[in-house]
């Protein structure tokens, strides 16, 4: 006889509207680390801030929340509609006896409202909190510290310039938990013992570990480790962690400071020192100097992740490795997913864009190793030549800086008009 399938939860989900692109990757690898999976039934709509999940357990919503920085609050869905009395209907047809736990007389609680791109007076508000009088509520109200939050969300569009009177979408639930924006804050790099010019910003940082699924006890590895900063968030989630870097002034935190006002970094700027503010020190196995376009590592499983963010020689020095001959002569071709590197033991997960100015980007691309990798697939990469052109990050240098320099000289050809 075979077991039924629990019965799938309707939760909503309240995002933060920044790295629109990083969100549903983010949200479907930590559900897949909490054991659960993402649906095509879930009702996504990419852009918005709103996005309705089914998910078995509370527990695995919990354990979602504990994760995220793209989403602020994690709500159980009691009912939604396009307008008031659709929101009303549907909650008329929720369960009775799944409402109740949560509106005991002994319990307290309170009902809070959220708009996104409308702001409403507090009378306003009240009298959308009293229309749901219909509701069985027993207890009492606390508007400091109660047992129980519910909140009225409601969506008025994406154009701040052309608010309608009425929401497109109103939703109810009960508040399960928020996300760890906070952590965006904390980590922040302004704040940092140790930087450098093109430290990682803590939520993209946080954003990537999540991306990569990192866990307690994983061994982490980036290659290009710079200051650290994709080692602090794999560390925050109980990774053990480790890096290399062709710099040898960056790994021993010698040199001339990122800092304003600083000549020369001090003698406690280093990585590890970044790891010790942040109480997670225990997690750093070392860095070491190294030229990651060379083999350095023995064969065998290392790490349980690589998270990193290569070089792209714009805003530090670099330093060109290889020969001559290994030099690939830049042409000039427009992005298309086509020309990611393949590798038979590799697949794509995600492929997300950051936009940086208005003539560039970059990419966050999340690959999962699927086979162990054997002699044979030693030169797979060699056999598809269609993204040669783009190797390096010296060819993005040149195109960068050549964009660059067409505005500018735009830019004077105008100002002489």
């Amino acid at each position: 006889m075979e077991l039924a399938a629990p019965a799938l939860r309707r939760y909503l989900l309240l995002l933060a509207q920044e790295h629109l692109e990083f969100r549903l990757p983010e949200i479907t690898s930590l559900l897949s680390l909490c054991g659960g999976k993402f649906s095509g039934e879930q009702e996504i709509r990419v852009n918005s801030p709103f996005w309705i999940l089914n998910i078995p357990s509370e527990e695995m919503a919990r354990g979602l929340m504990k994760r995220t920085v793209c989403a602020k609050s994690l709500f159980e869905l009691w009912g939604h509609g396009r307008s008031e009395g659709e929101l009303y209907a549907s909650l008329k047809n929720y369960p009775v006896d799944k409402m109740l736990p949560y509106l005991q007389s002994d319990s307290t609680y309170k009902v809070h409202i959220h708009t996104f791109n409308k702001t409403l007076t507090q009378a306003q508000k009240i009298k959308k909190i009293d229309a749901l009088e219909f509701l069985p509520f027993k207890g009492k109200v606390n508007l400091k510290n109660p047992e129980h939050i519910f909140w009225i969300l409601e969506d008025y569009g994406m154009n701040p310039n052309n608010v309608p009177e009425e929401p497109f979408h109103l939703y109810f639930g009960r508040w399960i938990a928020d996300g760890q924006r906070e952590l965006i804050e904390s980590y922040s790099v302004k704040k940092r013992h140790f930087i450098g010019n093109t430290s990682m910003d803590a939520c993209l940082s946080f954003i990537m570990a999540n991306h990569g699924r990192v866990k307690p006890n994983d061994i982490v590895y980036d290659p290009f480790v710079g200051t650290g900063g994709l080692l602090i968030s794999s560390a925050h989630f109980g990774a053990y962690v480790c890096g290399t870097d062709i710099d040898y002034n960056t790994i021993h935190g010698l040199g001339k400071a990122s800092r304003k006002n600083q000549k020369w970094r001090g003698p406690d700027e280093n990585i590890r020192a970044n790891l010790r503010q942040y109480g997670l020190e225990k997690y750093y196995l070392d860095a070491l100097v190294a030229d990651s376009s060379r083999p350095i590592w023995r064969k065998g499983m290392l790490f349980d992740a690589i998270i990193t963010d290569p070089p792209y020689g714009i805003r530090e020095a670099t330093r060109r490795t290889g020969s001559q001959k290994e030099t690939v002569k830049s042409v000039e071709r427009r992005y298309t997913e086509e020309i990611i590197p393949r590798h038979p033991c590799l697949k794509l997960i995600s492929n997300c864009e950051q936009m940086l100015s208005s003539h560039t980007s970059r990419r966050l691309i999340t690959m999962e190793k699927v086979k162990e990798f054997k002699d044979q697939d030693e030169n797979s990469y060699l056999l598809d030549g269609q993204y040669m052109p783009y190797r390096g990050h010296n060819s993005f240098r040149e195109k960068y800086f050549s964009g660059v320099t067409k505005r500018i000289a735009k830019e004077e050809k105008d100002n002489q008009k």
